[in-house]
């Protein structure tokens, strides 16, 4: 790092994280969170393997920050820490969900996610000198009750969808949707009501 971006600032990069500014992670706390939602992660998806419901539900209830009741997720599943992720009751997400949670990730009540869902909250700066000397930051995701993301939607940092809210297969949401309409492309655009 050529600049001491965080001159005066005496917080850890974690602190920095936690407060969404930016910070560089090379903060042990970090590395630890990181490596507990992988380790959750994968005796998540072995004991769905092993046919362990009981177990597999304690220990996505572990991984997550809260678990709705009803809520499931198919495997695999993929995150930063998991501990940054709230999912609604009866929310079910389909297999290979990417939840990249520095920042809060919070899904609503009834919920669809379809396969390979990426819900993004990290941002990097776009010019180069900072990105090289490797800052980042997050913004939260908030999806509303009764959303449904199809397939291969990406949603970026700091979107808001809105109850009822359909994102059509392959969209990318870069700003907020609100409630109630059919949004589909890349940007996504609202194309009509959905009541």
């Amino acid at each position: 790092m050529t600049t001491d971006y965080f001159a005066g600032d005496d917080r850890t990069s974690y602190e920095r994280m936690a407060a969404g500014d930016l910070y560089v992670a090379d903060d042990p706390e970090i590395a630890r969170g990181v490596q507990r939602g992988l380790r959750l992660v994968d005796a998540y998806h072995r004991a769905v393997l092993d046919g362990d419901d009981d177990g597999a539900r304690a220990i996505l209830t572990d991984l997550l920050s809260s678990l709705g009741e009803g809520a499931s997720v198919k495997p695999p599943l993929a995150v930063d820490f998991g501990s940054n992720v709230h999912l609604g009751d009866r929310t079910f997400v389909n297999s290979g969900l990417t939840a990249l949670d520095v920042a809060a990730i919070t899904v609503g009540d009834d919920c669809l996610l379809g396969p390979n869902v990426q819900l993004l909250t990290p941002t990097h700066p776009v010019d180069p000198q900072p990105r090289r000397d490797k800052l980042e930051a997050a913004e939260p995701i908030t999806l509303g009750d009764n959303v449904w993301l199809g397939g291969g939607v990406i949603v970026c940092p700091g979107v808001t969808i809105g109850d009822n809210t359909v994102v059509g297969a392959g969209s990318v949401v870069t700003r907020d949707l609100p409630a109630n309409v059919v949004a589909v492309g890349n940007p996504a655009r609202v194309i009509r009501e959905n009541i």
